[in-house]
């Protein structure tokens, strides 16, 4: 008789051993080795938070072999960031997430593959970050994942790709799904700039009469504090202002007002509807990208 348990480890083996020649150990600065992985000819995708200030990074490729791997692109919004390194590996289908599902996250070490197994633990609609990134789908996983595994790929039990792993907030572990990284691969392949960011902490208030008659609605953002030296302190912005909109887009609220920046690339000047005072008021910021955590 056919020993199920034997198989079904058998099998697992087999995942993993697929995706292993597609696995990079990073050493980023000061920090603890990280990994990234293969996707397509020439690229690597890891966690963002794992590389916050690297425009170069130590590897250490499948079978040993040591390189430097450049920078090409990072979106901290959605927590993806790209290395160009000539490295190619069996490409992975995608794979949708369920509640419940398998979850395998694997991990480079000293050339090789570590490997974690769980399930998914929850799965929720596309959600945007505090960066001002649209994620497609909230994935949890109930795992235990080291640190040097983040940034790896996570597989389910057929060996498709689900997407990357990263640490969430109380580190929970996360998946950045696979549709988010084909979504934003080809600009940060492209060395495109990073999205844009005016540093401001932004928080609805409800407008008094008077306001909102002049302004024609009765909401918008006030401007709680400002990063210092940062786009918008620098274009004229004030702790006290009122945000209305954005580039036209009304402000109605942080996240979405995020989200909307997050539609230009850093260099870019966008306008600034504000009340100051009780009076109206335009300015024009030139935005840059998120400086690193």
């Amino acid at each position: 008789m056919t020993d199920l348990l034997v198989t079904f480890s058998d099998q697992i083996v087999d995942r993993v051993a697929l995706a292993a020649p597609g696995l990079v150990s990073l050493f980023p600065g000061q920090r603890a080795q990280r990994t990234g992985f293969a996707w397509g000819q020439n690229l690597v995708v890891t966690s963002e938070q794992n590389l916050p200030h690297e425009a170069e990074v130590p590897v250490l490729l499948p079978g040993g072999a040591r390189a430097m791997a450049r920078v090409a692109g990072r979106d901290n919004g959605t927590n993806v960031a790209v290395l160009a390194l000539p490295i190619e590996a069996p490409a992975l289908a995608d794979a949708a997430p369920r509640v419940g599902a398998l979850a395998i996250a694997l991990g480079a070490a000293e050339g090789g593959a570590t490997a974690s197994m769980g399930i998914v633990h929850q799965v929720g609609p596309a959600w945007d970050s505090m960066a001002g990134g649209t994620i497609d789908h909230l994935v949890r996983l109930d795992l235990r994942l080291s640190g040097a595994a983040e940034g790896g790929p996570v597989l389910d039990g057929a060996g498709h790709l689900l997407g990357m792993s990263t640490f969430g907030p109380r580190r929970r572990v996360l998946v950045i799904p696979a549709a988010t990284i084909r979504r934003v691969l080809p600009a940060l392949a492209e060395g495109r700039a990073a999205r844009g960011w005016m540093g401001v902490a932004l928080q609805p208030v409800q407008l008094p009469p008077a306001l909102a008659a002049s302004a024609g609605r009765e909401t918008g953002l006030l401007v709680s504090s400002l990063a210092k030296d940062g786009p918008a302190a620098r274009a004229g912005v004030l702790p006290g202002d009122i945000l209305l909109a954005v580039a036209g887009t009304a402000a109605t609220h942080p996240r979405a007002t995020a989200r909307a920046l997050g539609q230009h690339a850093a260099g870019q000047a966008v306008g600034l509807d504000l009340l100051r005072g009780g009076s109206p008021l335009h300015l024009s910021v030139t935005l840059e990208a998120r400086p690193p955590a």
